[in-house]
Protein backbone atom coordinates (compact mmCIF):
# COMPACT_ATOMS: atom_id res chain seq x y z
CA UNK A 1 0.00 0.00 0.00
CA UNK A 2 1.36 3.67 -0.99
CA UNK A 3 2.20 5.68 1.91
CA UNK A 4 0.10 8.69 2.21
CA UNK A 5 1.23 11.48 4.61
CA UNK A 6 -1.55 12.23 6.45
CA UNK A 7 -2.15 15.15 8.69
CA UNK A 8 -2.95 14.65 12.45
CA UNK A 9 -5.72 16.33 13.30
CA UNK A 10 -7.84 16.27 16.71
CA UNK A 11 -11.38 15.71 15.63
CA UNK A 12 -12.20 18.69 17.43
CA UNK A 13 -10.07 20.87 15.15
CA UNK A 14 -11.17 19.58 11.89
CA UNK A 15 -13.20 22.15 11.06
CA UNK A 16 -11.31 25.12 12.36
CA UNK A 17 -8.35 23.43 10.37
CA UNK A 18 -10.69 23.55 6.94
CA UNK A 19 -11.67 27.27 7.78
CA UNK A 20 -7.39 28.06 8.17
CA UNK A 21 -6.87 26.22 4.91
CA UNK A 22 -10.02 28.41 2.93
CA UNK A 23 -8.35 31.80 4.06
CA UNK A 24 -5.42 30.79 3.40
CA UNK A 25 -6.20 29.76 -0.35
CA UNK A 26 -9.09 32.30 -0.53
CA UNK A 27 -6.76 34.89 -2.17
CA UNK A 28 -7.66 38.53 -2.73
CA UNK A 29 -11.51 39.61 -1.85
CA UNK A 30 -13.59 42.29 -0.58
CA UNK A 31 -16.05 40.97 1.43
CA UNK A 32 -16.63 42.15 4.69
CA UNK A 33 -16.42 40.50 8.47
CA UNK A 34 -19.98 40.33 8.68
CA UNK A 35 -19.71 38.58 5.14
CA UNK A 36 -16.45 36.44 4.77
CA UNK A 37 -18.10 33.31 7.73
CA UNK A 38 -20.67 32.71 5.15
CA UNK A 39 -17.94 32.75 2.32
CA UNK A 40 -15.70 30.27 3.73
CA UNK A 41 -18.67 28.10 4.62
CA UNK A 42 -20.13 27.26 1.06
CA UNK A 43 -16.24 26.88 0.14
CA UNK A 44 -16.24 24.47 3.11
CA UNK A 45 -19.71 22.83 2.07
CA UNK A 46 -18.46 22.81 -1.76
CA UNK A 47 -14.42 22.59 -1.76
CA UNK A 48 -15.26 25.32 -4.71
CA UNK A 49 -13.74 28.60 -4.45
CA UNK A 50 -15.51 30.08 -7.48
CA UNK A 51 -17.39 30.71 -4.62
CA UNK A 52 -15.02 33.85 -3.84
CA UNK A 53 -16.29 35.01 -7.41
CA UNK A 54 -19.65 34.23 -7.27
CA UNK A 55 -21.01 35.50 -4.20
CA UNK A 56 -22.63 38.92 -3.87
CA UNK A 57 -24.66 40.47 -1.34
CA UNK A 58 -25.88 43.61 -1.03
CA UNK A 59 -25.47 46.12 1.79
CA UNK A 60 -26.81 44.94 4.62
CA UNK A 61 -27.77 41.73 3.82
CA UNK A 62 -25.92 39.83 6.27
CA UNK A 63 -27.83 42.20 9.19
CA UNK A 64 -31.01 41.75 7.37
CA UNK A 65 -30.91 37.89 7.81
CA UNK A 66 -29.37 37.87 11.57
CA UNK A 67 -32.89 40.30 12.89
CA UNK A 68 -34.67 38.36 10.73
CA UNK A 69 -33.57 34.97 12.60
CA UNK A 70 -33.43 36.79 16.12
CA UNK A 71 -37.01 37.95 15.54
CA UNK A 72 -37.66 34.36 15.26
CA UNK A 73 -38.53 34.34 11.07
CA UNK A 74 -39.65 31.40 9.22
CA UNK A 75 -36.53 29.69 6.54
CA UNK A 76 -38.85 28.63 3.69
CA UNK A 77 -36.92 26.61 1.23
CA UNK A 78 -37.14 25.10 -2.17
CA UNK A 79 -36.48 21.58 -1.99
CA UNK A 80 -36.48 18.93 1.23
CA UNK A 81 -33.13 18.67 0.88
CA UNK A 82 -32.52 22.19 1.69
CA UNK A 83 -34.59 22.32 4.22
CA UNK A 84 -33.34 18.93 5.87
CA UNK A 85 -29.75 20.42 6.05
CA UNK A 86 -30.94 23.37 7.88
CA UNK A 87 -30.09 23.33 11.61
CA UNK A 88 -33.33 23.69 12.86
CA UNK A 89 -32.45 23.20 16.65
CA UNK A 90 -30.66 26.44 16.77
CA UNK A 91 -33.60 28.32 14.78
CA UNK A 92 -35.87 26.62 17.60
CA UNK A 93 -34.24 28.75 19.86
CA UNK A 94 -35.07 31.70 18.57
CA UNK A 95 -38.94 31.17 18.32
CA UNK A 96 -38.53 30.30 14.52
CA UNK A 97 -38.92 27.37 11.96
CA UNK A 98 -38.33 26.09 8.40
CA UNK A 99 -40.66 25.07 6.48
CA UNK A 100 -40.68 23.52 2.55
CA UNK A 101 -44.58 23.43 0.90
CA UNK A 102 -43.02 21.41 -2.45
CA UNK A 103 -44.47 18.12 -1.18
CA UNK A 104 -47.52 19.30 -0.10
CA UNK A 105 -50.79 18.04 -1.93
CA UNK A 106 -52.68 20.86 -2.16
CA UNK A 107 -49.46 22.63 -3.74
CA UNK A 108 -48.61 19.65 -6.39
CA UNK A 109 -52.85 19.62 -6.82
CA UNK A 110 -52.87 23.61 -7.69
CA UNK A 111 -49.80 23.65 -9.70
CA UNK A 112 -51.16 20.66 -12.00
CA UNK A 113 -54.10 22.50 -12.11
CA UNK A 114 -52.64 25.67 -13.14
CA UNK A 115 -49.63 24.59 -15.11
CA UNK A 116 -46.78 26.01 -13.04
CA UNK A 117 -44.26 24.72 -10.99
CA UNK A 118 -44.86 23.39 -7.55
CA UNK A 119 -41.73 26.23 -6.69
CA UNK A 120 -43.96 29.20 -8.21
CA UNK A 121 -47.16 27.91 -5.71
CA UNK A 122 -44.62 27.61 -2.78
CA UNK A 123 -43.82 31.15 -3.15
CA UNK A 124 -47.28 32.68 -3.18
CA UNK A 125 -47.71 30.42 0.08
CA UNK A 126 -44.43 31.70 1.42
CA UNK A 127 -45.81 35.05 0.55
CA UNK A 128 -49.04 34.23 3.08
CA UNK A 129 -47.17 33.98 6.00
CA UNK A 130 -46.99 36.53 8.72
CA UNK A 131 -43.70 37.82 10.19
CA UNK A 132 -40.29 37.89 8.68
CA UNK A 133 -39.56 35.22 6.11
CA UNK A 134 -36.09 34.14 4.48
CA UNK A 135 -36.33 32.10 1.09
CA UNK A 136 -33.83 30.08 0.64
CA UNK A 137 -33.76 28.74 -2.95
CA UNK A 138 -30.95 26.00 -4.21
CA UNK A 139 -32.42 24.71 -6.42
CA UNK A 140 -35.89 25.97 -8.74
CA UNK A 141 -35.33 29.56 -11.08
CA UNK A 142 -39.38 29.22 -10.88
CA UNK A 143 -39.12 30.23 -7.15
CA UNK A 144 -37.16 33.04 -7.42
CA UNK A 145 -38.31 34.48 -10.43
CA UNK A 146 -41.91 33.99 -8.99
CA UNK A 147 -40.55 35.25 -5.49
CA UNK A 148 -39.67 38.67 -7.65
CA UNK A 149 -42.77 38.97 -9.29
CA UNK A 150 -44.44 38.92 -5.95
CA UNK A 151 -42.44 41.75 -4.60
CA UNK A 152 -43.08 43.61 -7.49
CA UNK A 153 -46.73 43.37 -7.23
CA UNK A 154 -46.40 44.56 -3.58
CA UNK A 155 -47.43 40.90 -2.28
CA UNK A 156 -44.41 40.09 -0.35
CA UNK A 157 -41.78 41.80 1.48
CA UNK A 158 -38.92 39.17 2.49
CA UNK A 159 -36.85 40.34 4.92
CA UNK A 160 -33.92 38.18 3.08
CA UNK A 161 -33.96 35.79 -0.17
CA UNK A 162 -30.92 33.11 -0.53
CA UNK A 163 -30.78 33.26 -4.42
CA UNK A 164 -28.52 29.84 -5.32
CA UNK A 165 -30.56 27.49 -7.81
CA UNK A 166 -28.60 25.46 -9.98
CA UNK A 167 -28.43 24.22 -13.17
CA UNK A 168 -28.83 25.30 -16.78
CA UNK A 169 -32.29 26.77 -18.10
CA UNK A 170 -33.25 30.28 -16.57
CA UNK A 171 -30.73 29.41 -13.46
CA UNK A 172 -28.47 32.58 -14.35
CA UNK A 173 -31.46 34.88 -15.84
CA UNK A 174 -33.57 34.30 -12.31
CA UNK A 175 -30.49 35.45 -10.27
CA UNK A 176 -29.85 38.84 -12.59
CA UNK A 177 -33.80 39.27 -12.15
CA UNK A 178 -33.51 38.83 -8.37
CA UNK A 179 -30.23 41.27 -8.45
CA UNK A 180 -31.90 43.91 -10.02
CA UNK A 181 -35.12 44.12 -6.88
CA UNK A 182 -34.83 46.10 -4.11
CA UNK A 183 -34.57 44.61 -0.63
CA UNK A 184 -31.72 43.03 0.78
CA UNK A 185 -30.07 39.25 -0.99
CA UNK A 186 -27.21 36.88 -1.18
CA UNK A 187 -26.59 34.94 -4.44
CA UNK A 188 -24.60 32.37 -5.84
CA UNK A 189 -24.35 34.13 -9.36
CA UNK A 190 -23.61 32.25 -12.57
CA UNK A 191 -25.15 28.70 -13.05
CA UNK A 192 -23.20 27.16 -9.68
CA UNK A 193 -25.79 26.86 -6.11
CA UNK A 194 -28.24 23.87 -5.18
CA UNK A 195 -29.48 22.68 -1.92
CA UNK A 196 -27.00 22.26 0.04
CA UNK A 197 -25.46 25.89 -0.66
CA UNK A 198 -28.77 27.79 0.40
CA UNK A 199 -28.62 25.64 3.59
CA UNK A 200 -25.02 26.51 4.37
CA UNK A 201 -25.69 30.25 3.89
CA UNK A 202 -28.66 29.60 6.76
CA UNK A 203 -26.18 27.81 8.73
CA UNK A 204 -23.80 30.12 8.41
CA UNK A 205 -25.86 33.01 9.47
CA UNK A 206 -27.51 30.95 12.55
CA UNK A 207 -24.44 30.02 13.79
CA UNK A 208 -23.84 33.59 13.60
CA UNK A 209 -26.68 34.80 15.41
CA UNK A 210 -26.30 32.14 18.35
CA UNK A 211 -22.58 33.19 18.71
CA UNK A 212 -21.55 29.63 17.10
CA UNK A 213 -23.89 27.14 18.87
CA UNK A 214 -24.42 23.78 17.07
CA UNK A 215 -27.73 22.24 19.16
Amino acid sequence: MKEIHLQRVAPADIEARSMEIIESEMGPHTFTAEQLPIVKRCIHTSADFDYVKNLRFTAHAVEAGLAAIRQGCTIVTDTRMAWSGINKKVLEKFGGQAVCYMADADVAAEAKQRGETRATVSMERAAALTGPVILAIGNAPTALVRSCQLMEEGKFSPALIIGAPVGFVNVVESKELLCSMDGEHIVAMGRKGGSNIAATICNALLYMASNNERE
